[in-house]
């Protein structure tokens, strides 16, 4: 099953918590404090595997977790840090932020790999609190946990060509008559119900891929049809053959095909509405008349659009349309059709920012990142950690800013989980 659109969750390592120990010797009375540090979570990865051609490893598999560190302990020793996480996606993936919708990257070249989540920083060990006022804490710091996301990968086949049309006008047919390809083939509508690629190997040793799109039809741009769902795929193209029944077999006018096709594109994308086309009149071996093509003929000339008339079943015209799109890509540059604004790693916020207090009541609340890591590394039954506590919001401005919205002697306030009785 091709499958290339999923959401996932993704979560980085929690970072290990730090060790309060003190070193316990023979002969040493009282040693001082050795905690190690805490190992930092693993980070996330996606990385492209070469092998892979579709998401449907996703399917079911929807959350991926990199590796926690471990704990600090005695001696200095620190924690091992946790596993990072490789999620493989086939080439052409996009990673997108599923809240914003934001591109975070685009994975389209061979071995490509890009870091999305980073890990939880491990804790510190009591070692690092040590000061000539305070030799022995008995604190240490808490590991950051990681980061948890939802994130959207989406697939956008890498092919040189596209083939645009309605369903039924014969793109899979000449799909099959110049390539190794073997879509499914039949004589109704939507017979395509996924894209096929096949590789054109031309006279002079040159290749080129093609992309059979599934038929995009009137409204496909406003989710009408199968074709919304595989526009995506038409973005990385860098030539489009636009495939149009001009047999009068069904009834359809050809000019109102091509003005609907484009039409669609154009709603869906004015940077590719704006994508080299070639007209590629097809069934030519069934025309009732020439009219239909006459008019399409007409319509290429005064859209500057080159045309070529074919027969998938006779191959009439194949090699010299063949022929014309090499020599073509030959002047198309490739370029990075996915634009990346600012690219983003979530990161976890720095251990300075973040906190905000505020009077509910009789109470006071301080909430924030900040406070929570310093929650993290407090002892409430340790006066030597009471102590850097109270040092810590006065540093952080929290305890001016609970002055200022009026907190007394005997005030309850709540700093992160804990609820705490206020003292001057």
């Amino acid at each position: 099953m091709f499958t290339d659109y999923t959401k996932i969750i993704i979560k980085s390592g929690n970072g290990g918590n730090g060790a309060a120990t003190f070193r316990r010797e023979k002969c040493v009375a009282a040693g001082g404090p050795d905690g190690g540090d805490g190992g930092n979570g693993g980070d996330i990865y996606f990385q492209v595997d070469k092998d892979k051609n579709t998401l449907i490893d996703f399917r079911y598999n929807k959350k991926f977790k990199a590796g926690n560190g471990e704990n600090g302990s005695g001696n200095n020793c620190n924690g091992k840090f946790g596993e990072d996480l490789y999620i493989k996606v086939p080439i052409g993936t996009v990673i997108k932020d599923a809240e914003t919708n934001r591109v975070l990257a685009d994975l389209s070249k061979p071995d490509q790999q890009e870091l999305i989540l980073k890990g939880g920083r491990g804790g510190r060990g009591n070692s690092h609190f040590a000061t000539s006022m305070r030799q022995a804490p008995r604190f240490s710091e808490d590991g950051e946990k990681g980061e948890e996301k939802e994130i959207i990968l989406e697939l956008k086949l890498l092919a040189d060509v596209g083939l645009l049309g309605f369903p039924n006008v014969g793109k899979s047919t000449f799909l099959s008559k110049v390539t190794e390809a073997r879509p499914k083939i039949a004589n109704y509508h939507f017979t395509t119900l996924e894209p096929n690629l096949g590789v054109v190997k031309t006279k002079d040793g040159d290749g080129f891929v093609i992309a059979d799109i599934p038929g995009i039809i009137e409204g496909a741009s406003e989710g009408v049809g199968l074709g919304i769902q595989f526009l995506r795929h038409v973005e990385r193209t860098r030539l489009l053959l636009h495939f149009i029944d001009v047999s009068g077999e069904e009834g359809r006018n050809p000019i109102e095909d091509y003005k609907i096709i484009n039409e669609e594109l154009k709603k869906y994308s004015e940077k590719l509405s704006k994508r080299k086309q070639i007209i590629v009149a097809t069934k030519i071996d069934s025309m009732q008349n020439n009219e239909g093509y006459k008019e399409l003929e007409k319509l290429a000339k005064k859209e500057k659009i080159e045309i070529y008339k074919i027969s998938s079943v006779t191959g009439e015209g194949l090699q010299e349309l063949i022929d014309h799109i090499s020599q073509v890509l030959k002047t198309l540059p490739k370029e990075d059709l996915i634009e990346i604004e600012d690219k983003m790693i979530y990161t976890l916020p720095e251990k300075d920012q973040g906190w905000e207090a505020r009077k509910e009541g009789n109470a006071f609340y301080v909430t924030g990142k900040a406070v929570d890591r310093l929650m993290g590394r407090i002892n409430i039954e340790d006066n030597e950690s009471m102590y850097y506590f109270h040092k810590c919001l006065k540093n952080m401005g929290i305890d001016d800013k609970l002055k200022e919205l009026g907190i007394c002697d005997g005030d309850t306030v709540y700093i992160s989980d804990w609820e705490l009785q206020w003292e001057e």
